[in-house]
């Protein structure tokens, strides 16, 4: 198999981490092009007949407005670092109804010493965690297959340090996964060298993590009543 990143990806991402600015961008924005935005396009179009056979609701679209790559430029008008790109380039591979209802989705993230691949429901709103967290407390024995099986447990790490102080009210806190309760977000992830991302097997490697991760992704869509 043919490698989509290479060492100029990252170059890339690590000089714009040191240049943050509009004017370096437009000077090198056809290496963006090059090593990171048209390689993580055909990456996830050749990713999509795996998603398919995970789900036929899931999409990995390629296409570069609307489809499952992140822009690079930052969204500056609330915060207090008006950095204008990130350093770094990611990747939702969405369920077909994210515009309707809130929807867990599978996630790549390429950086310099920080990629990985993950899955779940990020920062979603109040009422998403309450239905997730009583769908989890109704229903501990599939929430322990899906989440907590040894095999993925292994090989995936719940990556959510913002966490209730304390159990959410009308949860007995002597509940098995009470500090699964707890969790904002219920994510998985797995960190991915940068030698997987740049190397021949990036592909197969994804491949395999996208079918670990569909037993959670599948319970999160179970809870919010979706399809899987």
């Amino acid at each position: 198999m043919a490698a989509y990143f290479s060492d100029r990806s990252f170059r890339f991402l690590r000089a714009l981490a040191r240049h943050n600015e509009r004017a370096w961008f437009h000077a090198h924005k056809a290496d963006y092009e090059a090593h990171v935005r048209a390689p993580f396009q055909r990456l996830l179009g050749d990713l999509q007949p795996a998603l398919a056979a995970i789900s036929l609701h899931y999409r990995a679209d390629p296409r570069p407005v609307g489809g499952s790559l992140f822009r690079i430029q930052r969204d500056t008008r609330y915060a207090n670092d008006k950095s204008p790109y990130k350093s770094w380039q990611g990747a939702r591979l969405f369920h077909h109804r994210r515009r309707e209802v809130a929807a867990p989705s599978f996630y790549i993230h390429l950086e310099p010493g920080a990629s990985f691949v993950g899955a779940g429901l990020w920062h979603p709103e109040t009422h998403t965690q309450r239905r997730v967290r009583q769908f989890i407390f109704d229903n501990p024995g599939a929430w322990k297959a899906a989440a907590h099986a040894p095999a993925f447990a292994r090989r995936y790490a719940h990556g959510d340090s913002d966490m209730l102080v304390r159990p959410p009210h009308g949860f007995p806190r002597d509940f098995a996964f009470i500090d699964d309760l707890r969790r904002r977000n219920f994510v998985a992830t797995r960190p991915l060298p940068d030698a997987t991302m740049a190397g021949p097997r990036l592909r197969a490697t994804l491949e395999r993590d996208l079918a670990a991760l569909a037993p959670l992704v599948d319970y999160l869509c179970a809870a919010l009543d979706l399809e899987f």
